[in-house]
Formats: C-alpha cells, structure tokens, sequence
C-alpha cells in the first residue's frame, strides 16, 4: 500500500494539470469533471509503466486515488453548477 500511495503523489501533480487543461479547453458540464479526473488518473496510471515495477492493479489503484485527488483539490471550493470555461 505504500507504494500505492508513493505513486499516487507522484501522479498527482500530472493528473491535476491534465484536468485543468481539459477544464479549460472543453465545454463541460462541471458535474462530469471528477468523472473525468478518474478517468485520466487510470490512463495516466497505465500509462507510466515504465516508471515503475508495480503491477498493473496497483498502477491502477494510484491512478484513481490521484485523479479522485485531484478533482478535490480544485472542486472542493467550487460550486458544481453551470460549464467549464
């Protein structure tokens, strides 16, 4: 689980300005954005095999824990009313 939790801090900064660049480049309704942020957390999570010896369950896992962070850092003190833009 450490290790886990160590990846999903690395990750956490990427999957943070990934969203932002969607958010600011796309329409959104601003409900669909955690939705969004997972999403790009388990790709950015597959994607970084190369970094790492983890397996694919664990890439996985710190791949969602940093996109569901993600989505919290910037929607916790934003209504979630209205479009992105």
């Amino acid at each position: 689980m450490d290790q886990v939790l160590m990846f999903a801090t690395v990750l956490l900064p990427i999957v943070t300005a990934l969203v932002e660049l969607v958010k600011r480049t796309f329409r959104l309704p601003k409900n669909i954005i955690p939705a969004i942020s997972f999403v790009i957390g388990l790709t950015i999570g597959v994607i970084a095999y190369p970094f790492t010896s983890m397996e694919i369950v664990l890439r996985l896992w710190a791949g969602g824990l940093a996109g569901l962070s993600a989505t919290g850092l910037f929607e916790i003190v934003n209504k979630r009313e209205g479009m992105t833009k």
